[in-house]
C-alpha cells in the first residue's frame, strides 16, 4: 500500500506515427485509469499524466513514405489518440504532446543541467551513414536480423519481435530504411549517459528497493518480470549510452552548447521527460505547483508501461533524474506483459490488430464491454490473448447473464413489490445468505460480508491485480444472485413480507455497492447503475471511502423510502453475427498467408536491385561458437576459389560439428562488417519456419562450391 500524500501516475507516451490498438490498452492505459480511478475514490492527491510522444526517427519516415511533413503525422495521431483515449474512458488529468514548446524548453533544461555538471561524456564513435541518402542514420532509419532472435526486420535500437533493446552495431546484415543501401560507418560526435557508473546504485534501487543507503521502496512489490528484465541488463553490464542523435525533426541540443549544430536529443532521453513538462502544463492549469509532484520525497511515482518499455523507465530514465539531482524516483514501474490476438502477435505492418476508433465506431455503446474483457485478459504476468469468441462468451455469460441480470431482477421486484420505494426491514428476520456461506444470515451480518469483499477488491487494485479485484467484484453479484435465488421473493412474498423486505433491501444495498465499486473498471456501468437507483452519479470524488467507512459501522448505503427508477438493460447480449462479421474483417485486413508467420511479405523490388546480389554455392569446412555470444557461430566457407569467414546466428538451432561438411547458399558481396569483434564476409541464406526453427538453404548435393545460384 502507497501511504505517501501524492501520487504521480504517468502511463507511457503513445507514438505518434500509428492509430492505438488493445495491445496499446492492454499495456499500459487501462490498468493505470482503474488504479487512477480507484485512488481518486480514496480521496487521493493523484494526478493522471500523459502525452503523444512526437520526436523521434519512425516519424520522419513514416512522413518520407506518405510525402507529408513530420508535423502533419504527428498532428493527426495526436487528435487520433485524444478520441481513442476519450472513448474508452481513460481518465487523464492531463494529455500533454512533446512537440509542444514547453516539452522542448523542459528537456533542454535537462541537458543543460547534465551537461553543466559534467555528467556526460563526449564521444566520437563510428555510426551508420546512408551515403546515397547523404545522412547519419538514427536507430529507426536502420534494419537488420537481431543477433538475440535472428528477427530480420529489428530496428536499430530495439527487435520489436523478442522485445530486446539494441544498438545499431548489433543487427546483422543492416539496411537502411531510407534508401535500402547497406550504411557504412562513419564518425560522429555525440553525447553519452555513462550508465555503467550508475549499475551499483541501480542494482540496490531496482533489487533491494534501497536508495542512497535507506529504504525508497518494497522490492517484493514490484512484478518478478520487470525486476528479472533490469537484473539481466545489469548484471550483463551496462555501457554508456548516447543522449543526442543526428536528426532534423525533434528537440535541439541547446545551441549554446559547442558542436550542438544539427544534433537532436536522443528520444529516449526527452520522451519521459514528456511526463514532466505535461506535469507542469496541469499543474499551472490548475493551481498547482508541479514540483510537489516531482521534487517532494512524499510522492510516489508510479509508471505504467508495457514490458517493452521495462529497460527505458527502470534504468536509463531514472538515471536522467538522479543525475539532474532534484528529482525522486519511481516507487513502482507495474509494467504488463503483451496481448495477442486470435493466436497470434498484434502486429500493426500486417493489420492484425483491433484498433480502438474502428471499435468504438462499429460497436458504439460498448465501450465498457471491451474494458471488462481486456481486464478479464489483462497480461499482467504473462502474456495473453483476445479472442472474438472469448469477448463474447465473456460479455453474454458474466456481464448479461450474471451483473445484468442481478441489477435487473432487483429494480423490477422493487417496483413490482413496493412501487420503487426502498422497504424498511425488520433487523432481527432471518434469511438465507450466499451458498458457500452460513445457511442463515441477517440483513446487518450480510452488509459486514459485503465489507469484506470490497475490501479484497481494493487490495487487490493496490497491489496491481486488476483482473483480481474485477472477479470479485463479479463474486459480489453472483452473491447478490444467490441470495435471491435461494430466498425466492416471487415465491415468499405471500407467504413472509417481512423477510421478503429484508432480502429486496439487501439486494438494493448490493446492488448500489457495485455501482459505486464497479466505477474504476467499467464506469459507463456504474452510471447506469446510479441512474437505475435514482442516487448522483460517482464522480470520483472519495465515494469508495466514504462507502467503506458505512459499511464498516453497519449503516445502509442508502435509506429505507427512497424511490428508484424503473428497470433498464445494463448489456446487451453478443451475437454470433457480430463475431463473424470481426473474425471475417480481421482476416480480411491481414491475410491467412501472412498471419501464419511474424515475416510478411516485404515491399517489392525491381529486377535490377535483384541482379545486384551475389549469390554462390559453398560447403562449410570449419565451424565454431563465437565467445560469449549464445547465438551465433563462425563459420569458414569454402568457395572452391577462395575461403571465408562467415558469423551466423544459429547457434541455438545447430552445435558446431553438425553443420561442418554442410552445402549451403551464400550472398557473397554483402559488405563485410565485424560481429562481436570477427569479420562476417557475407551471409548464409536460412529458411524459418512458425515456429522459429531455421534450416540451411541449399543447393542439391555434388553441386561444386563457387558456382552462382540465379
Amino acid at each position: 500500500m502507497i501511504n505517501s500524500k501524492r501520487i504521480l501516475v504517468t502511463s507511457a507516451l503513445p507514438y505518434a506515427n500509428g492509430p492505438l490498438h488493445i495491445g496499446h490498452l492492454a499495456g499500459a492505459y487501462l490498468s493505470a485509469d482503474i488504479y487512477v480511478r480507484f485512488q481518486r475514490m480514496m480521496d487521493k492527491d493523484i494526478a493522471f499524466i500523459c502525452g503523444s510522444d512526437e520526436n523521434g526517427a519512425a516519424i520522419t519516415i513514416k512522413a518520407i513514405k506518405e510525402k507529408t511533413t513530420p508535423k502533419e503525422i504527428v498532428d493527426r495521431y495526436h487528435e487520433e489518440f485524444k478520441e481513442a483515449f476519450k472513448g474508452i474512458g481513460i481518465s487523464f488529468d492531463f494529455y500533454h504532446r512533446t512537440s509542444d514548446p514547453l516539452h522542448h524548453e523542459t528537456s533542454q533544461e535537462f541537458f543543460r543541467n547534465l551537461h553543466a555538471q559534467g555528467k556526460f561524456q563526449e564521444k566520437t564513435s563510428e555510426q551508420y551513414y546512408d551515403s546515397e541518402a547523404k545522412q547519419f542514420l538514427a536507430d529507426r532509419y536502420i534494419k537488420g536480423t537481431c543477433p538475440k532472435c535472428n528477427h530480420d526486420s529489428a530496428y536499430g535500437d530495439q527487435c520489436e519481435n523478442c522485445g530486446s533493446a539494441l544498438s545499431p552495431t548489433d543487427l546483422i546484415n543492416p539496411l537502411s530504411t531510407l534508401t535500402g543501401a547497406t550504411p557504412e560507418l562513419k564518425e560522429t560526435t555525440h553525447w553519452f549517459l555513462p550508465l555503467n557508473e550508475d549499475e551499483e546504485w541501480l542494482k540496490d534501487w531496482i533489487i533491494k528497493g534501497k536508495l542512497d543507503g535507506a529504504d525508497h521502496h518494497d522490492p517484493n512489490q514490484w512484478k518478478n518480470h520487470v525486476v528479472g528484465q533490469c537484473k539481466s541488463w545489469l548484471d550483463g553490464g551496462l555501457h554508456p549510452r548516447a543522449m543526442t542523435r543526428d536528426l532534423d525533426w525533434g528537440v535541439d541540443v541547446p545551441q549554446e552548447i559547442e558542436g550542438s549544430e544539427g544534433k537532436k536529443l536522443y528520444v529516449w532521453m526527452d520522451a519521459p521527460i514528456g511526463y514532466i513538462s505535461a506535469t507542469k502544463a496541469w499543474a499551472a492549469e490548475n493551481g498547482k505547483d508541479w514540483k510537489d509532484y516531482w521534487q517532494n520525497e512524499d510522492t510516489a511515482l508510479l509508471h505504467f508501461i508495457g514490458k517493452d518499455n521495462i529497460v527505458f523507465h527502470c534504468i536509463i530514465f531514472p538515471s536522467i533524474l538522479k543525475a539532474h539531482g532534484d528529482y525522486i524516483l519511481p516507487t513502482n514501474v507495474p509494467a504488463n506483459q503483451f496481448m495477442n490476438l486470435e493466436g497470434d502477435k498484434i502486429s500493426t505492418s500486417r493489420n492484425w490488430a483491433i484498433w480502438v476508433n474502428d471499435y468504438l465506431k462499429e460497436l458504439p455503446g460498448k465501450e465498457d464491454e471491451l474494458r471488462y474483457f481486456m481486464i478479464k485478459a489483462m497480461p499482467e504476468q504473462k502474456d495473453s490473448e483476445f479472442t472474438w469468441s472469448g469477448y463474447q462468451e465473456a460479455i453474454n455469460n458474466e456481464l448479461v447473464n450474471n451483473l445484468a441480470n442481478y441489477v435487473n431482477r432487483v429494480v423490477v421486484l422493487t417496483n413490482k413489490y413496493y412501487e420503487g420505494v426502498i422497504p424498511d426491514f425488520d433487523e432481527n428476520q432471518e434469511i438465507f445468505g450466499p451458498v458457500g456461506e452460513d445457511e442463515f444470515a441477517f440483513h446487518d451480518s450480510e452488509m459486514l460480508r459485503l465489507y469484506d469483499d470490497l475490501a479484497e477488491v481494493a487490495d487487490a487494485i493496490r497491489a496491481y491485480e486488476f483482473r483480481a479485484a474485477m472477479n470479485k467484484l463479479m463474486e459480489i453479484s453472483t452473491k447478490g444472485n444467490q441470495i435471491l435465488q435461494f430466498n425466492e421473493p416471487w415465491k415468499t412474498i405471500k407467504e413472509d413480507e417481512e423477510k421478503v423486505k429484508t432480502v429486496m433491501n439487501l439486494s438494493l444495498q448490493y446492488v448500489a455497492g457495485l455501482a459505486c465499486a464497479i466505477r474504476p473498471f467499467m464506469p459507463t456501468a456504474s452510471d447506469n447503475m446510479c441512474k437505475l437507483l435514482n442516487i448522483p452519479t460517482v464522480t470520483e470524488k472519495g465515494e469508495f471511502v466514504a462507502m467503506m467507512d458505512k459499511l464498516a459501522m453497519g449503516e445502509s448505503l442508502f435509506e429505507s423510502g427512497h424511490k428508484i427508477s424503473t428497470a433498464a438493460h445494463l448489456f446487451s447480449r453478443i451475437e454470433d453475427e457480430l463475431v463473424s462479421e470481426q473474425k471475417a474483417k480481421l482476416q480480411k485486413s491481414a491475410p491467412v498467408a501472412a498471419v501464419e508467420t511474424s515475416n510478411p511479405i516485404k515491399e517489392n523490388i525491381i529486377f535490377d536491385d535483384f541482379v545486384k546480389i551475389d549469390f554462390r554455392t559453398a560447403k562449410i569446412v570449419e565451424a565454431e561458437k563465437v565467445p560469449k555470444a549464445d547465438k551465433l557461430l563462425k563459420l569458414k566457407l569454402d568457395l572452391g576459389f577462395e575461403q571465408r569467414t562467415v558469423v551466423s546466428g544459429i547457434a541455438e538451432h545447430y552445435k558446431p560439428e553438425e553443420v561442418i561438411g554442410r552445402e549451403v547458399t551464400l550472398v557473397a558481396n554483402l559488405a563485410p562488417r565485424k560481429i562481436r569483434g570477427v569479420e562476417s564476409q557475407g551471409m548464409v541464406l536460412m529458411a524459418e519456419n512458425a515456429e522459429g526453427k531455421l534450416s540451411f538453404v541449399a543447393p542439391d548435393k555434388g553441386w561444386e562450391n563457387g558456382m552462382v545460384v540465379r
